[in-house]
């Protein structure tokens, strides 16, 4: 073979026949999202909203997603990892609010809040117990759209995220009830649960929805003694049924469960604010009548507390003491397992938006689906929460007749 034929087959060879770079091409939807996700700065929040496989998921819809720099670092998923699944790395929390899509757990802080700009879509929890009247002002100012993910229903009028973090947080509280009984945090010294010739411990549990599920089936697998309190008879019974053991359960009646709270070690708060309007049930005078180095953990603290004494306190000062009983009043214990939370959140987010995409958009997913159109607080610069507006005076608009006027 003579030297210039050889060139040729080179030539060839390095061209048609060997394997070329290309980029892998994205599997386009009609409708993509660009979706920003801070990192979050308030209460010490460790949970970021989307894992980086479900990122991952996303990107290969054609979605583009920005990740704030450490975002997923508090649930232990690096920029490495995101930037990995497809996500952009974005250095500063100015330019990730420069997203269509603001997906996070808390509501933004006013300093976030100066970032937005109008027609962005908003979705975070909402915290209608510490809410402030400036905050909702911004929102409406910026003609924001807002959903709380703590109000979105499934189709069958389930909360969905609000089930998963309290199934989360039911779990939880026993491992926090156990840590502040310990001698070593100077409470009562008592194991939770019991043994042996030794009195079980006694958990007062406010409240029979999921939380107190969760809580009561731990607290009855370690052999404490529990008490379900709730004005709800048909969850009383749900809860006995669904844990199938035989336990007290009453109604709240200010006497009986004065009384209960007297010989109580652990007190846990679980009721929902209903119609926006936090419950004391338990008032000062109760609390002052328990024994000392008793525990008291206010599940409920997010929508301001069902305990007169409770104060909200944050993951770095989590206990206070009041009456010489321990308070421990954090508002979002699902934070202390923060991995476990995203992955929760994760499971619920991504279906949802890829659902949005499928309608056309969010807008459109909030036209053609009543269980997610009950997320929207503000709509374009109008309050459409009935709640939000009682709140704080407020005039607010049914978001069907909000959106119909825009149109």
């Amino acid at each position: 073979m003579t030297a210039k034929s050889r060139s040729g087959f080179e030539t060839l060879a390095k061209t048609s026949l060997s394997p070329q770079e290309q980029l892998v091409k994205v599997k386009k939807d009609k409708n993509t999202f660009l979706i920003g996700l801070p990192r979050e700065i308030s209460l010490q929040e460790n949970r970021i909203c989307l894992t980086p496989d479900a990122v991952a998921l996303l990107v290969n819809h054609g979605h583009e997603i920005w990740v704030e720099t450490k975002a997923g670092i508090g649930s232990k998923f690096s920029d490495k990892q995101y930037s990995e699944a497809g996500a952009k790395i974005i250095y500063t929390a100015q330019e990730v609010y420069k997203a269509d899509i603001i997906l996070k757990i808390e509501p933004p802080t006013l300093a976030e809040m100066e970032y937005f700009k109008p027609g962005q879509i908003l979705i975070s929890a909402l915290q209608l117990g510490h809410l402030e009247k400036r905050f909702i002002d911004a929102l409406l100012q910026k003609r924001v759209t807002s959903l709380a993910w703590e109000f979105i229903e499934d189709k069958v009028g389930g909360m969905p995220i609000i089930r998963s973090m309290s199934e989360i947080a039911g779990s939880t509280v026993m491992l926090i009830a156990a840590e502040y009984l310990s001698s070593i945090h100077d409470g009562k010294g008592i194991i939770l649960g019991g043994i042996t010739g030794v009195p079980p411990t006694k958990v007062v549990i406010i409240g029979s929805g999921t939380v107190a599920e969760y809580a009561a089936r731990a607290a009855l697998s370690l052999g404490a003694e529990i008490q379900v309190f709730d004005n709800h008879l048909y969850k009383l019974r749900r809860i006995k049924h669904t844990l199938g053991h035989q336990f007290y359960t009453s109604t709240i009646d200010t006497v009986t469960l004065g009384d209960s709270l007297t010989t109580a070690d652990v007190v846990i708060g679980a009721l929902r604010a209903e119609k926006g309007k936090a419950r004391h049930v338990v008032s000062e005078e109760m609390v002052s009548h328990m024994k000392p180095n008793s525990l008291i953990i206010d599940l409920s603290i997010d929508q301001g507390g069902c305990i007169a004494t409770s104060e909200i306190t944050t993951h770095s000062k989590p206990v206070f003491r009041k009456y010489d009983v321990i308070h421990y009043c954090v508002p979002n214990v699902a934070s202390r397992v923060a991995h476990t939370a995203t992955t929760a959140l994760s499971n619920i987010f991504t279906p949802t938006i890829l659902r949005a995409a499928e309608e056309g958009g969010v807008q459109e997913m909030i036209f053609s689906h009543k269980w997610f159109m009950k997320g929207v607080y503000t709509y374009k610069g109008g309050l459409t929460n009935e709640s939000v507006g009682r709140k704080f005076g407020l005039k607010f608009k049914n978001i069907e007749l909000l959106m119909a006027a825009q149109i």
